[in-house]
């Protein structure tokens, strides 16, 4: 685990760096879910005050990204089979409303140009783990924010520590299996079709495959 320690930080924007700092830490993998996070341990590396690490934590609880354990002690969050069979069922629901949406829109030519963009660049992110993770969630942004409904892109970002969390539960050379080109082209194809029933099908299957493969 590496954070750097922030005590240069100007202290108008010390809490949210250190609320920055911590999110990423656990969504980048440095600490992995099960791991304890400690309040004295964290506020030596940052250099701040425990209190301002408690805040970050409880941020972090709220986000889904931490979880309370035994006695209360705060780990990143792992989540159960059932939860994650659950949190891809909601991506489902959202994602295949933002496919209605854009079939819907007399804008569809674009989105799908802008999709196929976007999965290309799972493609161009090549072995790197790091940035393929960010490239596949990209797309899926994408694709809440092609539909123009911003309350669905809201429910989206709220699941997304979640999100990150189940992926860095997996080892690096195991998860990219779901982070392939040509499954995420699969959706755009759909979309180009026109046709709903087939397009939300292919959410749907994209999500269950998805889900299957975390859970295992």
């Amino acid at each position: 685990m590496s954070v750097e320690p922030l005590t240069s930080v100007d202290r108008s924007t010390l809490r949210e760096r250190v609320l920055q700092a911590l999110r990423t830490a656990v969504t980048s993998g440095a600490y992995r879910p099960g791991d304890h996070l400690g309040e004295v341990e964290l506020a030596a590396k940052l250099g701040v005050s425990r209190g301002t690490v408690r805040e970050a934590l409880r941020h972090l609880q709220q986000e889904g990204l931490v979880r309370a354990g035994a006695r209360g002690m705060l780990r990143v969050n792992s989540l159960s089979a059932e939860e994650i069979h659950g949190l891809f069922k909601v991506r489902a629901a959202l994602e295949g409303l933002a496919v209605s949406e854009i079939i819907a829109s007399p804008n569809r030519a674009a989105a799908v140009a802008a999709l196929r963009t976007a999965a290309s660049a799972i493609g161009d992110a090549g072995a790197d783990f790091a940035a393929r993770v960010e490239a596949d969630l990209g797309f899926h942004v994408r694709l809440c924010e092609l539909s123009g409904n911003t309350m669905l892109v809201d429910s989206w970002r709220h699941l997304e520590g979640r999100i990150r969390v189940t992926i860095m539960s997996r080892d690096p050379e195991d998860a990219p299996a779901m982070m392939t080109p040509g499954r995420h082209a699969a959706i755009v194809d759909a979309i180009e079709s026109g046709d709903l029933t087939s397009a939300v099908a292919v959410v749907e299957e994209h999500m269950a495959a998805a889900a299957d493969h975390f859970a295992h």
